[in-house]
């Protein structure tokens, strides 16, 4: 039987801090506000106008070298993005080139904050099937290149960062089991309009803010609580475990209240939870990256321990994997 685990973690945030302070120089909003309804109190913000390859390359550095992997060694790059540097080539392929991994295959997964989780228990797979040995895997975003900076209801929520794994083969079970799901019916809960073939970029597409983020935040609330609890129990499920037996739960940053609903859903004790939303608000596929990252650099995950990492964004997808850190 052929396990994969994960050997090197790394993260990248930029340097520039947006407080809410800040914020409420922008958009009628007030410090209070923000942190009573998001538990968010700054976020990351790139000011150069890099793209997302650029933080995924800083992340992916960190991460290989924690592996002790050359970038020559690599099989297979995956980049989870809703914000590509371009919709073509893909942000993988950028990647690849600064790494010079040449012996890798590349390709980016948009499944919004669910990507990692999606990318991860894609990586999984591969290496389960005995097709590839070692894989990168990525979420890296720009969410302030696609914020409506005038609508409070969402410019208050996103950040920017990247944050890397590598996973390779192993003689022992690291990765256990994993759960993914989807509802296209309720893909106007969390959208991005325009950009795509469905509406292209025109006067009145930019006119009319459509290439920024649209949320129904009530609707997605409710939906979050309920799919996070539910894949996160699925995944458990598969391989006889419940809430009681999670050491660590790294649930995507999005709102504090989420995180609250769910954990108590779950049943756990906010001691086994790794929450950073304060710092860096809603990173999307990043978020559970970097928390991954920072909760393992924190030593608050150790051998043996059992990891659930759980996520959902819009699409809407979810998903959740377990692992056995080893």
């Amino acid at each position: 039987m052929t396990y994969a685990k994960i050997v090197g973690l790394g993260k990248y945030l930029p340097p520039d801090i947006v407080t809410n302070a800040d914020l409420e120089k922008k958009v009628d909003t007030t410090d209070e506000w923000i942190r009573t309804r998001t538990g968010i109190n700054e976020r990351r913000i790139l000011k150069e106008r890099e793209g997302s390859s650029s933080l995924a390359y800083k992340a992916s550095l960190i991460a290989l070298k924690k592996a002790g992997i050359k970038p020559q060694n690599l099989d297979l790059i995956i980049v989870a993005t809703i914000t590509p540097d371009t919709l073509f080539p893909s942000t993988a392929c950028y990647l690849q080139n600064y790494l010079k991994a040449t012996n890798a295959g590349c390709l980016d997964i948009s499944a919004a904050c669910a990507g990692f989780v999606y990318g991860l228990t894609t990586a999984w797979q591969y290496i389960h099937g005995g097709l590839y040995k070692n894989i990168l895997v990525v979420g890296s975003e720009v969410l302030t290149t696609i914020t409506d900076w005038q609508d409070r209801s969402t410019c208050i929520l996103f950040g920017d960062g990247a944050g890397a794994a590598v996973l390779t083969q192993s003689s022992k079970q690291g990765f256990m089991s994993a759960d993914l799901g989807a509802d296209g019916s309720e893909s106007d809960v969390l959208s991005l309009p325009a950009g795509g073939s469905r509406m292209p970029a025109s006067i009145e597409t930019v006119n009319q803010r459509l290439h920024t983020i649209k949320m129904k935040g009530t609707d997605l609330f409710r939906i979050a609580v309920r799919a996070m609890t539910q894949t996160a129990e699925n995944s458990l499920k598969k391989v006889g475990l419940t809430g009681a037996d999670v050491d660590m739960l790294i649930p995507h940053q999005a709102n504090k209240r989420i995180i609250d609903a769910v954990v108590k859903r779950l049943g756990l004790s906010f001691d086994n939870v790794y929450i950073n939303v304060e710092r860096y608000g809603n990173m999307s596929s990043a978020s559970s990256a970097v928390a991954l990252c920072e909760a393992v650099e924190e030593n608050k995950i150790k051998s043996g321990d059992i990891v659930v990492v759980d996520a959902f964004g819009g699409g809407l997808v979810w998903g959740s994997c377990v692992i056995k850190w080893v």
